[in-house]
């Protein structure tokens, strides 16, 4: 059998993925406290060994609105709706840099062993929205390795979906444009077409943090099923949902559902791939730091115990592509 899977990715986007939801009414010291828990959750990770995919908004890559603008594709996203549109909150609101830039994370990122920056688009694209097309989302594609490749030296392998909205059309793009490993949702049927939202998806999915109500959220690496001229689409697992101050019980129910589960996965030898927001623990950064801490010690039991590994998605994927050598 072979030994269980922690993969961890994690959607790092500062208000790029929010601005759609919140405009301006953010507060500052959210985003400033989202800067200070990066670095320590990479401190973290190091602790433990942990590997890490840091699905990175290419747009935090630059240094100033200057340099955004330069690496910004030649064809927007012309989105029916124009305010889920990066250019036109921009054009409306002005840059921000502390939250709209921070190059300085992103090379602490590459400069942290085990760490894999990966891709969540250049512009917290959506690929399922109206008026959008394939070569605009090929565009930013160009534009997120363009900038990557630029300051930093690096291809990226890796790509999440922004909202988990997984057009699978535009798939055969992202492998074109160098992404070999894509997350994918996990197989519940609430989380399945995550643009068409509905009360009872929503119900479903809070109420699988906390207990049993979808089936087993890990699974065998074999069951990842590659498809010709596709990237590899890696299942996630579980997000971790944020820490609610004033509630300990249920903070403890959920948190004990996902150490559950990676034992469940060391176990059986499966895959558990969690994966959050590094602002979501913004609200209680000590309190949500305290959780990682206690998953991440978990991880280690499980390691001693069960040889359970830690592998980012990149890993993941050549695990994958390792075992299917073998049995072929």
């Amino acid at each position: 059998m072979n030994p269980g899977t922690l993969s961890i990715s994690l959607d790092f986007e500062l208000l790029w993925g929010i601005f759609d939801k919140v405009g301006t009414s953010y507060k500052p010291q959210y985003f400033l406290n989202t800067r200070d828990l990066v670095p320590q959750m990479l401190d973290l990770f190091v602790e433990y060994n942990i590997q890490v995919t840091w699905a990175t908004v290419g747009m935090l890559f630059a240094d100033n609105e200057e340099e955004w603008k330069s690496y910004s594709p030649e064809y927007l996203p012309s989105y029916r709706v124009k305010e889920l549109s990066a250019y036109e909150w921009v054009k409306v609101n002005g840059i921000k840099p502390e939250v709209h830039f921070a190059p300085e994370l992103i090379r602490r990122i590459l400069d942290t062993p085990g760490q894999e920056l990966g891709s969540h688009t250049y512009a917290h694209y959506y690929t399922l929205m109206r008026g959008q097309s394939p070569e605009q989302f090929r565009m930013d594609l160009k534009s997120t390795q363009r900038i990557a490749q630029d300051k930093f030296g690096v291809s990226l392998k890796s790509l999440v979906f922004p909202r988990n909205h997984i057009n699978e059309l535009y798939l055969p793009i992202c492998l074109v444009e160098g992404y070999e490993y894509v997350r994918g949702n996990p197989k519940n049927w609430f989380w399945q077409e995550t643009q068409h939202e509905s009360i009872g998806k929503k119900v479903f999915r809070s109420a699988d943090c906390f207990f049993e109500v979808g089936s087993r959220s890990s699974y065998p690496i074999t069951e990842i099923k590659p498809y010709p001229n596709e990237p590899l689409v890696i299942p996630a697992s579980r997000i971790l949902r944020p820490y609610k101050k004033g509630n300990l019980l249920m903070n403890q129910v959920r948190l004990n559902r996902v150490k559950s589960e990676m034992e469940n996965a060391a176990k059986r030898g499966e895959v558990y791939h969690l994966w959050w927001h590094p602002h979501n623990f913004a609200n209680a950064p000590k309190e949500s730091m305290n959780e990682l801490k206690e998953i991440l010690a978990h991880f280690k039991k499980l390691k001693n115990e069960f040889g359970m590994q830690s592998l980012h998605m990149a890993g993941v994927g050549e695990k994958f592509k390792t075992i299917s050598a073998i049995q072929v």
